[in-house]
């Protein structure tokens, strides 16, 4: 039997590195249903984590996020993202480098493609970032989950260097600047 979708709950899938830090965030956010790391935007069939980070696959480390709109806003999850990685860095974030490492937007409707390059356009004007976003925007097609354990990795794995160093003071940052979005914990 299938299930009957509301009207209001949509998806987008966006990459900003590496799809821990991005699925830490978005996970958080009142309207948020679900964050889902995975890869999308390359030719691989059924990519897996090797595979993607060979850098081979032209797929990206991306996250699906599953939000419903009447609570949080396309524009507000604009925001959220370019906020949560630098978009002016190609194929690379701080020490991750690689094309499964680029910013890129896969949106499912002229709607969200608008959105997406407004709030960039506008951000780059306020100088966000020291220098021109290189986002990639492509039509969403598929999207591949990662892995079991790739999946709500910084919740599962506080005590790992990468979520201590990079993840926790990211998400910090970006709660601070957006406090009124995040879920209370």
């Amino acid at each position: 039997m299938k299930m009957e979708q509301k009207a209001n709950i949509s998806k987008i899938v966006l990459g900003g590195g590496c799809f821990w830090c991005i699925e830490a965030i978005f996970e958080r956010i009142n309207g948020v249903i679900g964050a889902v790391s995975g890869y999308a935007g390359g030719a691989s069939l059924q990519p897996n984590y090797q595979e993607v980070s060979s850098g081979e696959t032209d797929h990206a480390e991306v996250v699906e996020i599953t939000f419903d709109s009447s609570r949080v806003t396309v524009t507000q999850l604009a925001e959220l993202f370019f906020n949560a990685h630098d978009p002016t860095t190609l194929n690379r974030q701080g020490a991750d480098i690689g094309t499964q490492y680029r910013s890129i937007v896969l949106y499912n409707n002229e709607e969200q493609r608008k959105i997406f390059k407004e709030v960039a356009a506008r951000l780059e004007k306020e100088q966000l970032w020291k220098g021109t976003f290189v986002t990639e925007y492509k039509v969403f097609e598929k999207f591949y989950p990662a892995e079991k354990n790739h999946q709500d990795f910084y919740d599962n794995n506080r005590a790992h260097p990468y979520c201590s160093i990079v993840i926790g003071p990211k998400l910090y940052k970006v709660r601070q600047k957006f406090s009124q979005l995040f879920k209370d914990e």
